[in-house]
């Protein structure tokens, strides 16, 4: 039971401090971007299909016995 004394402190701490870093990422305007998903997904700038990767020569092959 003596772990509760330090168990409930450390809980409490850790719920205030993460409640304090909600509120400060509200005050900073880290949430206020309501246009910006709706402009980025009509941007041409990125394409659905990438480039292919060219193949790298694989250093792992056996050397050929045929000679």
């Amino acid at each position: 039971m003596e772990v509760l004394a330090i168990l409930i402190p450390v809980s409490l701490f850790l719920g205030l401090l993460g409640l304090g870093a909600f509120v400060w990422t509200l005050r900073k305007g880290m949430y206020d971007d309501p246009d910006g998903d709706s402009q980025r997904i009509l941007d041409t700038r990125y394409d659905d299909k990438p480039k292919p990767v060219s193949p790298k020569p694989e250093a792992s092959e056996p050397a050929s016995r045929d000679k």
